[in-house]
C-alpha cells in the first residue's frame, strides 16, 4: 500500500473524549475541533516521513517498519513505540494509545484508540 502524498484532514469522530484519554491539555483539545491538518507522508519502502501540519505548528515523525523509533504526539510529547504493517495498515502501539493509519478507496482512515475512547480520522488526497 502506497500511503505517499499529502492529505487533508475532512472529518473527525470523537476527538474530545480521545484527547481526554490521552491527557492533552485543555486549550489544545478546543483548538483541535477547529483545526483540519494537512499531512503530507513520503514512503520509500518501509522507511516513512510523516508531518502533520495546522495553523499552530508542524509536526514530523520519521520510522522505519519493525524498528522503535521516538514519535511526538498530537499533544506534543514524545513516546517510543515499534510500527508495523500488518493487511496494508500501518500500526503504532504504545503503552498510552494506539494509532492504525490506513487507505480505503479515496480515503487515508486513520483509527487512534486510548483506553475506551477511539478518535476516527478522515483524511482525502489533496
Amino acid at each position: 500500500m502506497d500511503f505517499s502524498g499529502s492529505w487533508k484532514l475532512c472529518e473527525q469522530e470523537n476527538p474530545e473524549a480521545f484527547l481526554r484519554a490521552i491527557s492533552a491539555p485543555e486549550i489544545y483539545i478546543k483548538m483541535m475541533k477547529e483545526v483540519k491538518p494537512v499531512t503530507t507522508i513520503q514512503q520509500n519502502g518501509d522507511e516513512f516521513s510523516i508531518c502533520v501540519k495546522t495553523p499552530l505548528r508542524s509536526n514530523t515523525n520519521t520510522f522505519t517498519i519493525g524498528t522503535e523509533a521516538e514519535f511526538n504526539t498530537m499533544d506534543g510529547k514524545k513516546i517510543k513505540a515499534t510500527a508495523r504493517l500488518v493487511d496494508g495498515k500501518i500500526v503504532i502501539e504504545s503503552d498510552k494509545f494506539t494509532h492504525v493509519r490506513e487507505i480505503q478507496g479515496e480515503e487515508m482512515i486513520e483509527t487512534l484508540t486510548a483506553g475506551s475512547a477511539t478518535l476516527i480520522r478522515r483524511s482525502r488526497r489533496v
